[in-house]
């Protein structure tokens, strides 16, 4: 409709700039003809010097034997072309063109164009918004009717609690006697809060595939302009539409662009937000009630929403959409690969065990690279060994083969990465090790992957240790093979996680007898992102400081006694990796007792499913998964 409408502009206008070209060009031949009195016509003509005239009503266009062009008005009613002929004149009488219509066009033309294209750009400026340049203040909100692809609660897998709590807001809109009959009120609004990619959108389309009723979604961001006022004038509007189609939902994304907290950070808020905000909460629950409009909103960032939004009686309902569990992840990829050729050989149970922390975007980003790496290499379906190179492309990055590493590079990085392996497995709390590789992925030149064999829920003092002490073992490994001198910057990635986790432990865990149970990552992070919270003394830096370094030199320390013990699993695992670059779980298991690897189950490098998985999904770092946040 828009591009319709656009080409209707330019072609109007076209024709305008043609029609006043015209106009003026006429009027330029004329003013380009040299003009004489009536007097000097009639002599000419009696002088026979007039070789041609055109008679324009009053207007003579003449052609001199010398060929030169003159123009003249002859006097009203003077009758003229018998004398002309007389004369032997050529004479052409052409009918009047400009009519007293043509004159007020030609006089009013310029002014329509100026304005039609003044009118044009405003409303390009302005986004094309609803009501022409001058709708300013008209809601943006689109009344969603999904035809094709349309989407419903069947579409929506790994997410029960939080689709269960929206099938009964459907449910109320599609029957509000089962609830209105014992006293209930229909929910005013439902606030979807949950990490990125984990089906807060996808969620809302399903309420407007299920509901029946007129669902309007909208922008947090539309509301705003760079004038003020603009924003409280489209939410008024939106509210005046959901009105007239009442009952009906409205679905606001990324709320947080205008529900942020009013009054926070330097120099308090924008006064448009503010207003905009301020406008959403007195139509959500003011003086004037808005009977039979449901308000559902999606943000990731809770914290920063003003806590009136979130009161009883504006968003009465506050759902959490979670990174789904191994139950819903098999279900997601369930629906998936609906989508996909699967073959027989894949196992869903699998994949979704060895993916722990996946959001729903991240499985369905797993299951199209494993559809590309089969099509890449001409499969007719999916197999199990695609999903499994998917899943280390999306975890551990793509390959980079093409990478010339030295020789003493190459053996600098096995030990490495055999001392992160050997410790890890020696460890009885620390994660299975799922993977070691020296082939560089992403920015590492090899790593180790280690996976929790269960979705992790929390993390002990023990495990945060042994974690500590598997992530030093790089460090410790080089030194012991090549002296204090000869170690590389190859741990600075190691170095990163460990001091992140010593910091969680001391800073925010309370795992620090020292330190006590203190928060102290507010006092360094400031309440809620600014730049307030409590300060901290010198002496109480300093303390926190030699915890978290007594912590880290603690890992070290485990992880040297551990290699200097194994030292033989510990060599046999660098000419491991030196010989087959990448090793999986089982194989790491057969080199560490030295045992060959051989036969068609067993050949270096092939793909063994996993039945472990990674913390969070693409943060393996060189040396060993990440620590939690």
């Amino acid at each position: 409709m828009g591009n319709a409408r656009n080409l209707a502009f330019w072609v109007v206008l076209f024709l305008m700039i043609l029609a006043l070209f015209n106009l003026f060009s006429d009027g330029a031949t004329t003013m380009n003809s040299r003009q004489i009195s009536y007097s000097d016509f009639i002599q000419r003509v009696d002088n026979d010097q007039i070789a041609a005239v055109t008679i324009d009503g009053e207007s003579l266009a003449i052609t001199g034997t010398d060929g030169n062009q003159y123009a003249t008005v002859r006097p009203q009613g003077e009758n003229l072309a018998d004398r002309l002929i007389a004369k032997n004149v050529d004479v052409k009488v052409v009918p009047q063109q400009q009519s007293g219509f043509m004159s007020l066009l030609g006089v009013w033309l310029p002014f329509i164009l100026l304005i039609g294209v003044w009118i044009f750009f405003m409303n390009r400026m302005q986004g094309g918004g609803k009501g022409g340049a001058m709708g300013f203040g008209k809601s943006r909100a689109k009344l969603l009717t999904e035809k094709h692809g349309r989407v419903t609660f069947d579409d929506v897998a790994g997410i029960d609690e939080a689709k269960e709590e929206l099938e009964e807001i459907v449910e109320f809109l599609r029957n509000p006697q089962k609830f209105s009959r014992l006293g209930g009120k229909i929910p005013k609004g439902a606030l979807l809060v949950g990490p990125p990619g984990t089906g807060k959108t996808l969620l809302a389309r399903a309420i407007a595939g299920e509901a029946g009723v007129p669902f309007f979604t909208i922008s947090g961001s539309d509301f705003v302009e760079m004038f003020v006022g603009v924003g409280a004038s489209r939410v008024r509007d939106m509210f005046e539409q959901a009105k007239k189609s009442a009952p009906c939902i409205v679905f606001i994304d990324e709320i947080d662009a205008v529900g942020r907290a009013r009054g926070v950070g330097i120099g308090g808020g924008n006064d448009e937000r503010e207003q905009t905000l301020n406008q959403l909460l007195v139509e959500m629950d003011g003086f004037e009630a808005n009977e039979g409009i449901i308000i559902v909103a999606a943000t990731n960032r809770r914290d920063v929403l003003d806590p009136a939004l979130l009161r009883p009686g504006r968003f009465d309902r506050q759902i959490h959409v979670p990174n789904p569990d191994i139950k819903g992840r098999e279900k997601i990829l369930s629906v998936h690969a609906r989508k996909v050729p699967v073959g027989p050989d894949v196992d869903l149970r699998i994949i979704a065990r060895g993916t722990p922390g996946f959001s729903g975007a991240d499985l369905m980003n797993l299951v199209n690279e494993a559809a590309l790496m089969a099509a890449r290499i001409g499969r007719r379906f999916v197999s199990m060994e695609d999903f499994e190179n998917a899943k280390d492309k999306v975890m551990l990055g793509v390959e980079r083969r093409s990478m010339v590493l030295t020789p003493e590079q190459k053996e600098k990085t096995a030990y490495h990465e055999a001392g992160h392996a050997v410790v890890g497995l020696s460890l009885p709390k620390c994660d299975p090790v799922y993977k070691a590789t020296i082939i560089p992925r992403g920015g590492a030149l090899g790593m180790v992957v280690s996976l929790p064999e269960m979705d992790r829920l929390n993390f002990h003092k023990d495990e945060a240790k042994q974690k500590l002490a598997m992530t030093m073992a790089g460090k410790a490994a080089e030194i012991i093979k090549y002296g204090e001198e000869g170690v590389s910057n190859g741990p600075a990635g190691d170095i990163q996680q460990a001091s992140q986790l010593a910091r969680a432990m001391v800073m925010r865990w309370g795992m620090s007898d020292k330190v006590g149970n203190i928060d102290y990552a507010e006092a360094h992070e400031g309440y809620n992102g600014s730049t307030g919270g409590f300060s901290i003394s010198a002496a109480t830096k300093e303390l926190i400081e030699q915890e978290v370094r007594d912590l880290i030199e603690e890992g070290y320390q485990e992880a040297r006694r551990i290699l200097l013990e194994k030292s033989e699993e510990f060599e046999r695992m660098a000419q491991g990796l030196l010989e087959y670059e990448t090793l999986t779980g089982e194989e790491i298991g057969k080199i560490l007792r030295g045992e060959p690897l051989g036969g068609d189950d067993d050949t270096p490098g092939s793909v063994i499913p996993s039945v472990t998985a990674i913390p969070q999904a693409g943060k393996a770092a060189p040396g060993g998964d990440p620590a939690p946040a």
